[in-house]
């Protein structure tokens, strides 16, 4: 990916010095060259009105520092908040799925291997829901890109909508988003599941005119002792979801073995 630069401020000269001549040396040039301004527009300041009294000279002294000051002061402030600006920017563009809003594969990954290693280390549960949009080529087909692209904004929408805050979702890829429950059992993960294929499939969704019947099949999987890996755990929701979408879509199914002494595939329709 192809990071931005920062915006073009007004003080780009001062981001290179201090690039190259560090912070402390850069303050010390600056503070330096304020005092000789000062000091030199004071003396033009008397000269100008012909009065040489100390008084004179302080009161000139004071006025130009506090100008020149203010003046530095707006535009380093200015400044500090483009960059921050464009850090937030740079943050958010790293992180999240530019469509949908809600994270990238790459951040999902990452946030949550650290939270999927704490659940394994401490004995913890936590789950996957791996939620397929069905027949979503279709609706790239038949109604274009631009219909198919909103559909996915609502899905997501739809989606974040049943979250709790320590949830995490991201688009994993095309029509496909994931969803990490933390502390969720696998009785709370198909519930979880449910309510999100149900949320989905209530989408009144219209393009141009046309009404477009919305549906999901969603894969799910909870941290057993066999996962060595939080890919193992991907895996078993991605097989899963391929059971859901082999047996007529529009359902959930659990990852086999999830639930003892029940089936483990489960169809909530």
């Amino acid at each position: 990916m192809i990071q931005q630069q920062p915006p073009a401020g007004r003080l780009t000269f001062i981001r290179r010095a201090q690039a190259r001549l560090g912070s402390r040396l850069v303050l010390l040039i600056f503070t330096a060259l304020s005092t000789a301004l000062a000091i030199g527009a004071s003396q033009a300041l008397v000269g100008f009105f012909g009065q040489g009294d100390a008084l004179s000279a302080a009161w000139a002294a004071g006025l130009c520092s506090l100008v020149l000051s203010a003046g530095l002061g707006q535009q380093i402030l200015a400044q500090l908040a483009l960059q921050q600006q464009w850090t937030q920017d740079l943050h958010r563009h790293a992180s999240q799925d530019p469509l949908t809003g809600v994270f990238n594969r790459r951040h999902f990954l990452s946030q949550v291997e650290r939270e999927w290693s704490l659940a394994r280390r401490y004995n913890t549960d936590c789950a996957l829901l791996l939620i397929d949009v069905d027949h979503f080529k279709r609706v790239n087909d038949g109604f274009g890109h631009c219909c198919g692209d909103m559909l996915l904004c609502r899905i997501a929408e739809a989606c974040s909508e049943t979250l709790r805050q320590a949830d995490v979702l991201a688009r994993f890829g095309g029509e496909e988003f994931i969803l990490f429950l933390p502390h969720t059992d696998p009785l709370g993960a198909l519930d979880v599941a449910e309510r999100v294929r149900e949320r989905i499939e209530r989408l009144n969704f219209a393009w141009n005119g046309h009404s477009i019947p919305v549906s999901a099949s969603v894969g799910v999987a909870a941290l057993q002792p066999k996962h060595l890996a939080l890919q193992q755990l991907v895996h078993e929701a991605e097989d899963a979801l391929h059971v859901a979408k082999l047996q007529g879509r529009n359902c959930v199914r659990a990852s086999a073995g999830l639930l003892s002494g029940e089936s483990s595939s489960l169809m909530r329709s």
